[in-house]
């Protein structure tokens, strides 16, 4: 199905505006704009969560969720000779950063740098051949501290990377921060269709874009205690396990275009997991199976061990690359977790008990 062009100029918007983990406030404003006018109300917090609201009045309430920070990095170091040393925000990947350009976010604002490294025939193999947090470096075009402060750049100016959405193959979304970008994008996607498909619900339901996840699901956990929801869906993305190098055994077996995720685990409540099985299987919408031992590390955590606990269940989508400047989602697995999700609360309904024993 195409996409429509009033939504890929929102996701291209959104995607290509940085928002890093603890600085997600110009991306929240766009999500807010876009969502607007298929809500009644919004709430947001301290630390920048965005919340639209249909049927804010009702006594059950659902929430969909998405976070909306992405990976990146801090300011940590400055050399006298003008070089930037760094250290993570979020799950940022080390070995992926020489020779990528940045933004570097400054009050004065974006100041252009490089992860610069050193040519192949003068690296020691046996020193320095590998990138790691201690040999990686910025260079903004500087040859001393002072110049770069006089650019606006000190320690704790978070930096992010420059590159922007494409489609590859007319087959996949590529970009940074379609973890979880693009979970922002499907769940925005979700009230229109109920807007314009003029879908009533008779509970109050809670499209939750959070932040902080990328360093501890931070967002997810302030927001679960504010709306105390009854049941809570949340959309991330999952590995596809199909390129070299990685271990199905471990990881188990997922692709990109066979559907979203669907997972069981410890907080993944067991009849609400079984209704979007249902739902799914009801409306021919291809699903792939999950599995997570412990955790799935993702916002679910938050909301299912929220307050007295929340029945909470995890709808992912499909992604290569996690965590690079790379990152690919096919388009036909954001239209079903689009439909699924749609799906499941037009069939929802309020006062709905998930107690395990009734």
């Amino acid at each position: 199905m195409k996409m429509r062009k009033e939504s890929f100029e929102f996701l291209e918007k959104y995607v290509n505006n940085a928002s890093p983990t603890g600085y997600e406030t110009s991306g929240q404003k766009i999500w807010l704009d876009y969502i607007r006018p298929y809500i009644d109300t919004y709430i947001s917090d301290t630390y920048g969560n965005m919340v639209g609201v249909i049927n804010p009045d009702a006594e059950y309430k659902v929430v969909i969720e998405a976070h909306a920070d992405e990976i990146s990095w801090y300011v940590n170091y400055i050399t006298n000779d003008g070089y930037i040393y760094v250290v993570r925000n979020g799950g940022s990947d080390h070995q992926i950063a020489p020779s990528k350009r940045v933004n570097i976010h400054t009050s004065k604002g974006h100041v252009k740098a490089v992860f610069g490294w050193p040519a192949i025939h003068v690296r020691d193999k046996k020193k320095d051949d590998q990138p790691t947090l201690e040999n990686i470096i910025l260079d903004c075009g500087c040859n001393s501290k002072k110049e770069v402060e006089a650019l606006g750049v000190f320690v704790g100016c978070v930096v992010t990377y420059c590159d922007d959405l494409m489609v590859l193959n007319d087959r996949y979304y590529v970009g940074r921060a379609l973890d979880n970008r693009m979970g922002g994008f499907m769940i925005a996607e979700v009230a229109r269709l109920l807007k314009e498909n003029k879908k009533k619900l008779n509970y109050g339901l809670y499209i939750v874009n959070a932040v902080q996840e990328e360093t501890g699901l931070r967002g997810a956990e302030m927001i679960s205690r504010r709306i105390k929801p009854n049941v809570a869906i949340i959309t991330d993305v999952t590995h596809d396990t199909q390129s070299p190098l990685y271990k199905k055994e471990k990881l188990g077996d997922v692709a990109c275009g066979k559907g979203p995720g669907l997972t069981v685990g410890p907080e993944i409540q067991k009849e609400l997991f079984k209704m979007i099985l249902d739902v799914a299987k009801k409306k021919k919408i291809p699903f792939q199976r999950e599995s997570s031992s412990s955790h799935s590390g993702t916002d679910t955590v938050a909301f299912a061990f929220s307050g007295e606990g929340v029945a909470s269940a995890l709808i992912s989508l499909p992604l290569k690359y996690m965590h690079t400047t790379v990152e690919a989602v096919d388009k036909n697995d954001v239209d079903q977790v689009i439909k699924l999700i749609y799906e499941f609360l037009i069939q929802l309904k309020a006062g709905h008990d998930f107690r395990a024993i009734k």
